[in-house]
């Protein structure tokens, strides 16, 4: 595995990749990697012959109360784990690197952004598609593989490969879950054994929601609170939203058909949990 620091190495190395024919596949990050990520590795190695992922701590997309200092980095760890899963080169710029010069242009979603969690952290969404379009830029890839753990961030993607032309094929991975039904997360190391527990609230209220929904339960609301009622048994999760939407642009749903999506926030004392699930998914 090759580890590069500057764009221009990784041009170059890629440069070499693809005169030899190779089709490259990207998995971007902000590292402290676990099983999720690594198995958009394994969808990017079986669509491709050089396999791209980066680890970027985007400043740009940590609001004023959020403590960039604090996300967990493991970069001798991570760098061990995408050996092991086969990534070909490591991208590993820091931020004078991606953001050299005073920006003039950023990337600002005008429309699926503005709810959820676009509302709950303003501004973060112009940061991730901001760093998105430098990478799929530097990068040039065949094909990008993001997790649909992160649902409204992979409908933005969706929507900026889209408007602005990117010639790449965009893949959502389904979300990876752990034994208990959490979805995986570079969060879930802040829950400690009881917070971990309270946690699993938020799997079963979705099962719950998805349940109502199979039984022929059409009307969001009722799903909703279906959810809702799972939640409210633990007074330790705290949820900031969970709602019917549709899986464009994640609109709210008054009646639910089968391929929304139902997504929920919630927060387990400090750390805050993202989930989600498609409707009449038979998995």
């Amino acid at each position: 595995m090759q580890t590069l620091t500057t764009i221009a190495a990784l041009r170059a190395a890629l440069s070499e990749r693809r005169a030899s024919g190779a089709r490259v596949g990207f998995v971007p990050t902000m590292g402290f990697l676990h099983d999720g990520h690594l198995t958009l590795v394994d969808d990017a190695k079986s669509r491709c012959e050089c396999c791209v992922l980066s680890i970027f701590v985007n400043p740009l997309q940590f609001g004023p109360t959020e403590d960039l200092a604090k996300y967990p980095r493991d970069l001798e760890g991570d760098a061990g784990k995408a050996a092991a899963r086969g990534v070909d080169i490591l991208f590993v710029p820091s931020a004078e690197e991606m953001y050299a010069t005073t920006r003039t242009v950023s990337v600002v979603p005008e429309r699926g952004g503005e709810r959820w969690e676009g509302a709950v952290r303003p501004g973060h969404f112009a940061g991730m598609l901001t760093v998105v379009a430098k990478l799929f830029n530097i990068v040039a890839p065949d094909v990008a593989v993001f997790g649909q753990k992160d649902a409204q961030q992979a409908a933005l993607v969706r929507a900026l490969v889209r408007d602005l032309d990117f010639p790449l094929e965009l893949v959502v991975s389904p979300i990876v879950r752990d034994h208990d039904g959490l979805a995986l997360s570079s969060r879930n190391k802040y829950l400690d054994a009881a917070a971990r527990a309270q946690a699993r609230a938020i799997p079963r209220a979705l099962d719950a929601v998805r349940a109502a929904f199979d039984a022929g339960v059409r009307a969001s609301a009722s799903l909703e609170q279906t959810g809702r009622d799972v939640l409210s048994r633990d007074a330790a999760v705290a949820p900031d939203y969970l709602a019917v939407v549709d899986p464009g642009y994640l609109e709210p749903r008054d009646t639910a058909r089968s391929g929304d999506l139902v997504i929920l926030a919630a927060r387990i004392g400090t750390p805050r949990l993202l989930d989600n699930i498609v409707l009449g998914a038979t998995s």
